[in-house]
């Protein structure tokens, strides 16, 4: 049997099967549905000030109160779904956050009502593969880049609210993007 070997910023994970399953399973994999994108940007949003592992253990609270992050559904949540999700202890409750996740669905669907891709739109900043970063310890791993700090400002041009340069960065690293 191969043992895996883990990059250094994940030493910290060692011995939680969430987490090990999440980093040799997702992390860093290339995603290029739209759709699992636009739910990692929502957790990702949801994860400010808050660490991963909090949000990756909520994750299935997250996909039951948010229709499977179905845009389609989300992005027609009112004031009666908005309480709902604020008195969900699975979840991260945070009126921001929340709001920000349901305004993102409306966003991912008028992008693509206008013939735009979240995919297209993200891959195509990154010129279609991921691109390989020579950082070789953690300490050398920056928390932004500059080609973060571009896709931050894209996304929130659009209006997606949570994706900072650190945050998206982050959200690059994960669906692998770099």
């Amino acid at each position: 049997m191969i043992e895996l070997q883990r990059c250094t910023t994940w030493k910290g994970m060692a011995g939680d099967p969430v987490y090990e399953a999440y980093h040799d399973t997702e992390w860093g994999v290339p995603e290029y549905d739209s759709r699992a994108l636009w739910e990692k940007l929502v957790l990702d949003g949801f994860q400010a000030g808050l660490s991963w592992i909090t949000i990756l253990r909520k994750r299935d609270a997250f996909r039951a109160a948010f229709a499977d992050f179905d845009p389609e559904i989300v992005a027609r949540f009112g004031e009666a779904d908005r309480a709902r999700l604020m008195a969900d202890a699975g979840i991260i409750r945070s009126n921001a956050k929340i709001d920000a996740a349901i305004s993102g669905a409306r966003i991912y669907l008028d992008m693509r009502e206008r013939g735009e891709d979240l995919s297209d739109m993200l891959w195509g900043m990154v010129g279609g593969a991921p691109v390989q970063s020579a950082w070789t310890s953690e300490t050398g791993t920056p928390a932004r880049t500059p080609l973060g700090d571009e896709m931050a400002k894209a996304l929130k041009a659009k209006g997606f609210k949570f994706c900072g340069p650190v945050i998206v960065y982050a959200f690059m690293q994960a669906t692998g993007l770099v």
